[in-house]
């Protein structure tokens, strides 16, 4: 028999050992509470974590081994089933690579790379409702993305959204570039905001994109592929950004409701160390599906009149100015003559062409009606005048004027021979006017028109699926100098471009040839003035990015006006695009090509500079440069403009001097 001193040796023993059991069980426990899953971009750059645990999934960004967005949690509040957040259980994991190329009909760049590592991560509900959905991840070399997707299952059939608990944990205190909002409804047309992370105010929407900007890191977060769901804006709540959703019409409560199956729009971080990369990223439409247009060959891209801009000039003339064929074929004979793709008809004095009981532009009544043009205009004999001089119509609506009669609408609008139209005074983001947008646009594509939205979110890179959307506003720009007493000025331009251009086509008034010195600016509804550099405002035809550029003053402010010429050689689309150089808030310059023709273009701010442009980007070979800079008295002539010819191979480098609220532009043609 074991003696007394042994048997307690062998109690302590057994309960040593009981009690590492118990130790490892816990650790096991743990270590699957927190189960970690891991992804990375192509290059190794990006790095993406996902650990679950008791209270929320909850993911991670890095890039170059800093971190960038820290322990962020994940989630849903749901109507009926409550929170998904807590004690999920995270399925296993399956990881795919893509490396393809797509054609864009409609873009900055022809031919796109879309190149990725993607996980998708099952993530359940251990609340006994059996409740899946999937956390999809793609990593790029120039950013992270991740959506929800909700597949069909047996126990969950659809979903009324509360609020969508996407985080975003920001690290360290970097500069954030913004635009603040009171509400959801709202054309998001504003100044933007620059200030530290840590300065922002609670509980204040903030609109996508935001430009976050690192010690030695750019971050831009925004959406893809925004359908049948409510725009994201960003929130600071307890000290960290959290998701905020456009609740649907007329409450306050629901956000989304959808059937299953479902998805979110991507959430998606454009990451770079340098700017420009952001720029020129393809990341949003490499987030959205391939064209849902089978016939595209009616897709033609181009510049456009919009004499609403201007105020309805036209000159001393033996006919009345107004909503009739007189006033339309001037402007169409000016578009003809100066290679302008299409003419818009929009009405006249503040009323549309088409018969309204509304007070103005802004507004329907019970007896509007776009099929009936007002009796004074033959849009019919407009339509044919414009076939046969080589320009296309297109027209601007109220988009309550068409919805919800889409099809009676754009049957006449196909009839006529309208090629497409602006559609304005949006104003929302919610789910419902999501749907209406990508109604609109579907529809328009059987009747092979076009669409421009104004009064618009932001772009989502929805150009890829629907290539009959030329162009979005949704940006502050030069129709408010018509009747603010600030004008827009090159230092917000240069905040457009590096904010709500980096989510895509960006419409602007442009065109405007009277500049003045800001002290001598006021406003004017008709023959409104500008107070950018005429190099300024061509360059913007570079820089900016829009399928259906707009040249809005009237015909005798351009006509033998230096620099005008320019105007009807610069195409709208392209086959590639290289951001040269770009300070954020200061320059940039933008290298787009047509073909075998190169457009170069630069946007300064109210500082005067040097800049140098290196031309490493073109072939071997001789170019023919054209160049319009700013004239040497351009502070107190913003209109002067010089322009030169010179021969450039990739070996030069080129010094340019930029006036304050000056621009730059030239085009490159190689030569035999």
């Amino acid at each position: 028999m074991p003696q007394p001193s042994q048997k307690k040796n062998n109690s302590e023993s057994l309960s040593v050992h009981c009690l590492w059991i118990a130790l490892l069980l816990s650790l096991s426990m743990t270590v699957n509470a927190q189960k970690k899953v891991g992804l990375s971009s192509p290059d190794g750059k990006l790095h993406f974590s996902l650990k679950v645990t008791k209270d929320a999934p909850q993911y991670s960004i890095s890039f170059n081994g800093s971190t960038l967005i820290d322990t962020s949690n994940l989630g849903f509040q749901f109507q009926k089933e409550g929170y998904f957040s807590a004690r999920l259980k995270m399925g296993k994991p399956t990881y795919n690579t893509v490396d393809e190329t797509y054609e864009l009909l409609v873009g900055k760049n022809k031919t796109v790379r879309n190149h990725y590592r993607e996980v998708r991560i099952p993530l359940h509900a251990h609340n006994g409702s059996k409740q899946t959905l999937i956390l999809a991840v793609r990593a790029f070399n120039d950013g992270i993305a991740f959506r929800y997707e909700f597949p069909e299952q047996e126990k969950w059939s659809s979903y009324e959204l509360l609020d969508e608990l996407t985080s975003f944990e920001i690290k360290g205190n970097p500069t954030v570039r913004t635009l603040f909002w009171n509400n959801y409804v709202n054309s998001h047309e504003g100044f933007y905001h620059t200030l530290p992370y840590n300065s922002i105010q609670e509980d204040t929407l903030m609109d996508m994109p935001i430009l976050l900007e690192f010690p030695k890191t750019f971050m831009a977060i925004t959406e893809a592929n925004l359908r049948n769901y409510a725009g994201m804006y960003l929130i600071k709540k307890n000290g960290h950004f959290t998701c905020q959703l456009s609740p649907l019409p007329g409450q306050s409560k629901v956000k989304v409701r959808a059937d299953l199956p479902h998805q979110t729009p991507w959430r998606v971080m454009m990451i770079s160390d340098r700017i420009g990369a952001l720029l020129e990223s393809n990341i949003l439409t490499n987030l959205n599906e391939s064209s849902k247009i089978k016939d595209v060959s009616w897709i033609k891209p181009g510049k456009t009149s919009f004499h609403w801009w201007n105020g309805d000039i036209v000159p001393d003339t033996t006919f009345a100015p107004g909503v009739n064929f007189e006033t339309n074929k001037y402007y169409i004979d000016f578009c003809a003559d100066n290679n302008i793709d299409y003419h818009a008809v929009i009405g006249y004095g503040g009323f549309a062409w088409y018969t309204s009981d509304a007070p103005g532009y802004g507004a329907v009544g019970s007896q509007t009606d776009v099929t009936r043009p007002v009796p004074s205009l033959d849009m019919e004999r407009v339509c044919n005048y414009a076939k046969e001089k080589g320009v296309g119509i297109h027209v601007w609506v109220h988009w309550k004027a068409i919805y919800p009669h889409l099809e009676r609408a754009f049957s006449k609008f196909e009839e006529w021979g309208i090629k497409g139209m602006m559609v304005d005074f949006m104003d929302r983001d919610d789910q419902e006017m999501v749907l209406i947008q990508e109604e609109i646009l579907q529809k328009a594509a059987e009747h092979k028109l076009y669409i421009q939205f104004h009064g618009s979110f932001k772009p989502t890179g929805l150009h890829r699926t629907y290539p009959n959307e030329f162009t979005r506003e949704g940006a502050k720009n030069y129709e408010y100098n018509k009747w603010e007493a600030e004008p827009i000025t090159a230092d917000h331009d240069l905040d457009i471009v590096f904010t709500r251009l980096l989510a895509g086509t960006t419409d602007y008034h442009l065109g405007g040839f009277r500049a003045v010195p800001q002290s001598e600016f006021k406003t004017q509804y008709t023959r409104p003035l500008v107070v950018v550099t005429r190099g300024h405002m061509l360059a913007m035809y570079v820089v900016m990015e829009s399928y259906l550029a707009s040249v809005c003053d009237y015909p005798d402010a351009y006509l033998g006006q230096p620099g005008f010429d320019f105007l009807g050689k610069v195409p709208t689309t392209w086959d590639e695009t290289k951001i040269l150089d770009a300070k954020v808030d200061a320059y940039v310059t933008t290298a787009r090509r047509k073909g075998d023709r190169w457009f170069v273009g630069s946007l300064n701010n109210g500082t005067a500079r040097t800049i140098n442009i290196h031309f490493g980007f073109l072939e071997k070979g001789t170019y023919r440069a054209e160049i319009y800079t700013d004239g040497k008295q351009a502070n107190v002539n913003p209109n002067q403009l010089n322009r030169e010819m010179k021969q450039i191979t990739l070996e030069d480098t080129l010094e340019i001097q930029l006036a304050p609220s000056g621009g730059m532009v030239m085009q490159l043609t190689k030569m035999n």
